[in-house]
């Protein structure tokens, strides 16, 4: 006997709305577990948008030991992250490949200013501040969504290592109150906040449409210096070519031909 699904008691909203969330523009304090349970909307799939409840996901933030590091090639770099949480999380290092890398203009060779990847023959290493990661090494990072043959992954924008219990112990803390005052519930709209963002929406459509109607005016008052331009250019030539051809006839008179 097959079990009906029940339906979600919570409103997807437009993403017109998403900005008034608590969590689309936040670096949301999550677990691996979390992350690896976040649903997809076929209309955001593409924006790499994911959701808990009605919240809408683009960055997250984990803590978390370091269980494997994965030298995948020259541009990609995995370490695997594991918070207790009962799943792992892989995050991915973009490396700067030799043929654009340049130490003297880049602190680091990966799109993370304080990580680099030591690939020598012999030597394999990350860095995160100069801190050598290694088994074991608990990192804070944070990132953006992917997926990877079907399971979610982070691609790594920012890191540190966690130095001490504290830290970590604090982390962990911030963690659950996130989840308890934000993630538990379901995200709500009053009506008067939805017509505040309506409100702006057309306030910002306004404001758009004018800067498009000064630009254009512009741009049309450009096109027309240049036409007037052109114009003045082409009558002056034809000025100039008027008196050399007089002058090309006064002198040539009475030539021998």
């Amino acid at each position: 006997m097959s079990t009906l699904q029940q339906p979600p008691t919570y409103r997807l909203y437009p993403a017109y709305c998403f900005r008034a969330s608590p969590t689309y523009d936040s670096w949301v304090k999550i677990t691996a577990a979390d992350v690896q349970a976040l649903r997809s909307e076929p209309d955001f799939q593409s924006q790499r948008i994911y959701f808990h409840l009605n919240h809408p996901i683009r960055f997250v933030r984990l803590v978390g030991a370091v269980v494997a590091i994965e030298d995948i090639n020259t541009k990609y770099t995995v370490l695997t992250l594991d918070d207790g949480s009962g799943a792992t999380i892989d995050l991915t290092i973009v490396r700067l490949t030799p043929d654009i890398y340049n130490p003297v203009e880049s602190p680091s060779n990966t799109v993370i200013s304080n990580v680099n990847v030591i690939s020598e023959p012999g030597v394999f290493h990350v860095t995160i501040d100069d801190h050598i990661v290694d088994i074991g090494t608990v990192v804070k990072a944070k990132g953006t969504i992917s997926e990877f043959r079907g399971r979610k992954q982070v691609d790594l924008k920012r890191a540190w290592v966690v130095d001490t219990t504290n830290e970590e112990v604090q982390s962990w803390l911030e963690t659950a109150k996130f989840k308890e005052e934000v993630l538990s519930k379901a995200w709500r709209i009053t009506s008067a906040e939805h017509k505040r963002i309506t409100g702006q929406m057309r306030a910002e459509r306004k404001r758009t449409e004018e800067y498009e109607r000064k630009k254009e005016a512009y741009e049309a008052k450009k096109r027309e210096h240049r036409r007037a331009r052109d114009e003045y250019l082409a009558k002056k030539e034809a000025k100039h070519e008027v008196r050399r051809l007089k002058e090309e006839k006064i002198m040539n008179h009475g030539a021998l031909i």
